[in-house]
């Protein structure tokens, strides 16, 4: 039987360390952050909103046992970014790692976006990174820090993909970002690597980027050489390798954890290719009332 579900790391693995994770409180972000609380971390996790977040932070202490500080922020905002700097060296003295998981995303016909509507998603995915990467590099390079950025990308910010064309420009950035700082900021003890995963449902985002049935008849376990999508557990262990002392000479490289989907057929959301305009139109209506609710 495959342990693909249980803990990588040995008890207190990342004890005394210190991560901060943007998008921190659902999802996969929140699966990493519970897994970096068991192996000893101190934890400060961000989104955009101060209730549901400290929901989760006060959920997460009681599971795990550890600290957990929630800042509400807007990666956007670079005033708020800092702020997150300045709360997290507040109440733990210093920071060691930054996770930038925060993202947004939607399936579209790209000739069928508004400029806003592209911007929108380069402004959190590939503005966001830039915003929170440069807070904090900038102190950590100040303070003579060796520490570690993990950037959360996908397998089409190296192939491209159809139906998501403002995220796959976002996390290309993203990519590039991750690449050449490596190289520029390696000589200061930072190191900074990504993660491009393949197909990890979580049921709020995935709900949110394929509403209805489109999630049954766009079965992404039909696309995975494994046959089968991936546990939360799996990436936790990979991300809590790279930001831990065990992974300290790799540096500038993006690690693919997607069962083998992208040399399956390059591009995610391809396949979409199969849908008509009429299922276009009603999958524009129910993403526009998604966001309103």
């Amino acid at each position: 039987m495959l342990n693909y579900n249980s803990p990588m790391l040995r008890e207190d693995a990342l004890k005394g360390k210190t991560i901060v994770i943007t998008g921190g409180g659902t999802g996969l972000g929140k699966a990493m952050g519970i897994y970096f609380l068991k192996l000893g971390a101190n934890l400060v996790i961000t989104s955009r909103k101060q209730e549901v977040l400290q929901k989760t932070a006060d959920e997460m202490e009681e599971k795990t046992g550890g600290k957990v500080l929630a800042v509400a922020c807007d990666v956007r905002e670079v005033v708020q970014v800092e702020n997150v700097l300045t709360k997290t060296l507040e109440r733990f003295g210093s920071v060691d790692v930054l996770l930038n998981n925060a993202a947004g995303n939607f399936i579209s016909p790209t000739e069928r976006l508004s400029a806003n509507a592209f911007s929108s998603i380069i402004d959190i995915v590939l503005k966001g990174t830039v915003n929170c990467t440069l807070t904090f590099g900038k102190h950590w390079i100040k303070e003579k820090q060796v520490a570690t950025v993990l950037n959360i990308v996908t397998t089409y910010a190296f192939t491209g993909s159809a139906y998501v064309v403002p995220s796959a420009c976002a996390k290309g950035g993203v990519l590039a970002l991750t690449r050449s700082l490596a190289v520029e900021w390696g000589k200061y003890g930072i190191r900074t690597n990504a993660i491009a995963p393949g197909p990890f449902p979580t049921k709020g985002a995935w709900e949110r980027l394929l509403p209805g049935d489109l999630a049954k008849k766009f079965d992404f376990k039909n696309r995975v050489p494994l046959k089968r999508v991936g546990e939360h557990q799996e990436l936790a262990n990979l991300a809590a390798f790279l930001v831990s002392d065990f992974s300290g000479y790799i540096n500038g490289e993006v690690i693919t954890i997607d069962g083998g989907e992208w040399l399956q057929g390059a591009g995610q959301m391809n396949g979409l290719e199969a849908i008509p305009n009429e299922m276009w139109d009603m999958l524009e209506q129910m993403t526009r009332s998604a966001k309103g609710s």
